[in-house]
């Protein structure tokens, strides 16, 4: 059985559901990782799309 394993919040979830995600799963959240996802416009210049967050739990 692993010791951690991630767990990235969903699109159609929020934070709170993918910790009880984690929860059911067996795993405690130990980190947090946050990485902006850009995307490029027609004129050539970028713009903030979304946040992915991840996080990386260990088990109970």
């Amino acid at each position: 059985m692993k010791k951690q394993q991630k767990f990235k919040v969903e699109e159609n979830e929020t934070i709170q559901d993918c910790l009880q995600r984690m929860r059911n799963a067996g795993y405690t959240p130990v980190k947090r990782f946050e990485k902006p996802v850009y995307k490029e416009n027609k004129d050539g210049t970028f713009e903030l799309y979304k946040q992915e967050i991840e996080f990386v739990g260990k088990i109970l």
